[in-house]
């Protein structure tokens, strides 16, 4: 009985780490702490991730939207109205006859 009574005594003593059966015990800490830093690393690496991901995010939003106004400048560039108006300047303007379409026959 005198065994089990210094039981609590001795785990705080840390008598568990010294005794013949240590390198058991040193063993399975040793696997302990590994696995520990190896959770603690993957932690981290998952938290870049994470910080990367929403740092993309927010660059792919502003590149939309400087996208879409680039996209909208452009299609006002391209309307007849805006095209007459920078080569109205130049003395052109829009044919008042139609123009007319030429088929091409080939006998064979």
């Amino acid at each position: 009985m005198k065994e089990n009574s210094g039981g609590i005594y001795d785990l705080l003593r840390g008598s568990f780490l010294t005794d013949e059966s240590a390198i058991k015990n040193w063993k399975v800490i040793f696997f302990v702490v590994v696995l520990l830093l190896i959770m603690i690393w993957s932690a981290h690496s998952a938290d870049e991730k994470v910080v990367k991901i929403a740092e993309l995010n927010k660059q792919k939003r502003e590149l939309r939207a400087e996208y879409v106004d680039t996209s909208t400048i452009l299609m006002r560039m391209k309307l007849e109205s805006a095209i007459r108006k920078k080569v109205s300047s130049t003395g052109l303007s829009p044919a008042k006859d139609p123009p007319q379409k030429i088929k091409v026959i080939i006998n064979k």
